[in-house]
């Protein structure tokens, strides 16, 4: 009998100097399907290590800033678990030389943690000797001195993203333009030129989730290919949004209420582009208003 290979479960310590592109890294990890946490104090994290039926990957931003830091303490915990059967343990180490530091520093004008009053140079260079055991330890170690933001997304990406692939989430939305636009959406449809299934009164109670919505708005001659040339657009601009670096992309369909014919629009949109192999989810902003002003009645 063949026994199934084991589950492997990937955890990141993520740490270098303040302003290397720590925090930037989290961020690429996050988008890649990683749990990240950040600056959790020391004593926690074997917490985290031990909970069962964990397996989704982890990245543990770890910094001087830390509760109860500790370099000896990272290392330990590091070994530990790269004992562990099941768990594959590693260091990313953010590095960058001191002269790019101290320019991030006073573009940014931002404090040194480390700094006594205001000089960088001194926090800077303290940091680099507190965390010179942990740039040692580390698997993986990237220089950031010359990389953009761009960059460095595509270089933490190749080491941790599954398949070297780069993940964007896509939120199909439906509205009322009589509520407004909802907001931080980059594509925006009005579907007011549709015919509208309100005016049918076995319809109107309905919503554009119901089927019978979805065939009344269907039948308008437009209905074909403005839904068909949305998708093609949809299709040409998410592989860049993607290429480009965003983690998610927001798409709204908008009609007079908000319930049917942007509704049945969203809908039909969201799932070719789950069939197309996006990671979709939906939002209907008046259906649900309506069903929280419902449930505070109750």
């Amino acid at each position: 009998m063949t026994l199934p290979d084991p589950v492997i479960r990937r955890i990141v310590f993520v740490t270098g100097p303040s302003g290397a592109g720590r925090s930037s890294a989290l961020n690429v990890l996050e988008d890649a399907g990683f749990e990240v946490i950040d600056n959790l104090p020391m004593r926690l994290m074997p917490v985290l290590f031990d909970e069962a039926e964990q397996t989704r990957p982890l990245a543990l931003g770890i910094d001087a800033r830390n509760r109860d830091f500790s370099t000896n303490m990272v290392i330990d915990l590091l070994g530990k678990l790269s004992m562990r059967a099941g768990v594959v343990a590693e260091m990313l180490f953010l590095d960058c030389s001191t002269e790019v530091l101290l320019h991030r520093f006073s573009e940014t004008r931002r404090r040194h943690p480390m700094a006594p009053a205001d000089r960088p140079a001194e926090g800077i260079l303290a940091e680099q000797d507190l965390l010179a055991p942990l740039r040692a330890r580390a698997d993986i170690l990237i220089d950031t001195s010359a990389l953009n933001v761009h960059e460095l997304r595509a270089e933490v990406e190749h080491w941790f993203a599954p398949d070297g692939k780069r993940r964007l989430a896509v939120t199909v939305q439906s509205f009322s333009y009589k509520r407004g636009l909802p907001r931080s959406v980059d594509m925006v449809y009005d579907c007011r030129f549709l015919k509208n299934p309100y005016w049918e009164p076995s319809l109107r109670a309905l919503n554009g989730t119901d089927p019978r919505v979805a065939a009344h708005v269907a039948t308008d001659p437009r209905y074909t290919e403005f839904a068909q040339r949305v998708l093609d657009l949809s299709l040409l601009i998410l592989p860049a949004c993607r290429e480009e670096g965003k983690s998610h992309f927001s798409i709204a369909f908008g009609c007079t209420g908000g319930q049917h014919r942007s509704v049945a629009l969203a809908e039909a949109h969201a799932l070719r582009l789950a069939e197309a192999g996006w990671q979709v989810s939906i939002r209907h902003r008046e259906i649900l208003a309506r069903q929280q002003a419902g449930a505070q009645k109750t």
